[in-house]
């Protein structure tokens, strides 16, 4: 963490914010006094000494650390995109102090041995690292991965990622076996024979631009199989990166049916919609694809409703190799961590108040996985981001701490920042 990160050790005064607690529902306009990572006390008006750093909070929130359940940090096998220790950079100055990481890898993370090494590579770092494991040995979709001691050793979910689990019975033996030690499964929600090498959403930009197009029912027709399942075996399922008006029609019925599920939506899907692919931006292909108008604003509706319970950035690196092809064999994915609270707060901030917004950050996707940050209480690690809700910022590639740069926010735009980040003894730079 050279040159990037700085242990908070001797005395921090956090002056003059107003404290927002997701886990204790707290709301608050106290100072808060640090001592080496800890906190020493939470009161109105704290004395000020001279040998407290101090901060200014005015305007500022100060709430808890925020929770990603979907990113990748390519490492063991892919170095060269991130590794556990850049994909945390990017993690910290984002806001993020757990983040649960995707099995993908080269060796797949389908053993507790692999699980418990990639817990060991974050130990010294200023985040928690959770992971995946694999629902099939290699992600072959053949054969379960040993699922119980691999939760044993620290995983908090089992997923394919961007392998659907084709095979309805591996997929219910899955949800059954998951359903043991109160895991939720992970279905990449895509029907491969209907996405059909679709590029990009199927829909009048595909037909300008050329390029195939890959149909919303390709997500919904999967993600209600897999809901059917549920439902049957009285399983938990997370429904990963949701991207479409249907898929929300079919959560929303099985929801109101009782079925144990989840929904996490990115920051990129409730940004964006297709017309950001006009120019091509291969930074922009993503799986599932960047949707349709009518697609974005359902899932705002559905954000604002309650559907989608919370946001995930579904960080993907790539070499700039992987990216500047053309477009039909460019690698989908998008890095998300630094700009995910930039994105979803300029658009939810009309639609939400902070404190929900806030939520889906925190509260919300630890009772997917149960996982808790710090609350923010005396004799607590500091595990804590201070936010300015309406400072204005353009993203730059200077705000990328990712190995990789494949973006396609640079130069857009937000509002909403995170501008300090602390967590296990460890302090962001302001």
């Amino acid at each position: 963490m050279k040159n990037n990160f700085i242990k908070n050790v001797g005395y921090l005064l956090l002056k003059n914010g107003k404290i927002y607690d997701s886990f204790t529902k707290t709301s608050d306009c106290k100072d808060i006094l640090i001592q080496d990572g800890r906190i020493l006390k939470i009161e109105a008006n704290i004395e000020r000494n001279e040998n407290f750093r101090e901060i200014d909070c005015k305007n500022k929130i100060i709430t808890n650390g925020f929770i990603d359940l979907h990113s990748h940090f390519r490492e063991p096998g892919f170095e060269f995109k991130e590794t556990i220790e850049t994909g945390a950079k990017a993690a910290f100055i984002g806001g993020y102090t757990r983040v649960c990481t995707m099995p993908n890898t080269n060796p797949v993370i389908d053993t507790p041995e692999l699980v418990k090494h990639t817990i060991s590579l974050a130990e010294k770092l200023p985040i928690y690292i959770y992971p995946i494991g694999a629902i099939t040995k290699s992600q072959k979709g053949l054969e379960l991965s040993e699922i119980g001691q691999m939760v044993e050793a620290g995983a908090v979910a089992i997923s394919d990622d961007g392998l659907p689990v084709n095979n309805s019975q591996i997929m219910r033996y899955a949800l059954e076996y998951a359903k043991k030690f109160n895991i939720p499964v992970i279905n990449h929600a895509e029907d491969c024979c209907l996405v059909n090498e679709g590029l990009m959403h199927e829909g009048l930009n595909s037909l300008k631009l050329g390029l195939t197009g890959n149909p919303d029912i390709s997500e919904s027709t999967m993600i209600f199989r897999d809901l059917s399942i549920a439902e049957y075996v009285g399983g938990k399922l997370h429904i990963p990166h949701i991207s479409t008006k249907k898929s929300i029609e079919v959560i929303n019925i099985f929801k109101k049916r009782g079925v144990n599920v989840s929904v996490e939506v990115t920051p990129h899907h409730l940004y964006f919609s297709d017309d950001k692919l006009n120019n091509y931006d291969t930074n922009a292909k993503v799986a599932p694809p960047i949707r349709s108008v009518s697609d974005r604003n359902a899932l705002i509706a559905a954000v604002k409703d309650g559907v989608i319970d919370c946001v995930a950035t579904d960080h993907a690196p790539h070499s700039i190799d992987d990216k500047e092809k053309d477009f039909q064999n460019a690698s989908c994915g998008m890095i998300g961590l630094e700009s995910a609270f930039g994105l979803v707060n300029s658009i939810m901030r009309d639609h939400l108040s902070i404190e929900r917004i806030i939520d889906l950050f925190t509260l919300n996707p630890s009772k997917v996985m149960n996982i808790k940050s710090n609350s923010i209480l005396e004799g607590n690690e500091a595990e804590i981001n201070i936010i300015d809700f309406d400072k204005e910022w353009k993203f730059s590639n200077s705000d990328i701490l990712s190995k990789s740069k494949n973006s396609p926010v640079v130069g857009e735009v937000l509002k909403g920042k995170v501008v300090m980040t602390m967590n296990r003894g460890f302090i962001s730079p302001e």
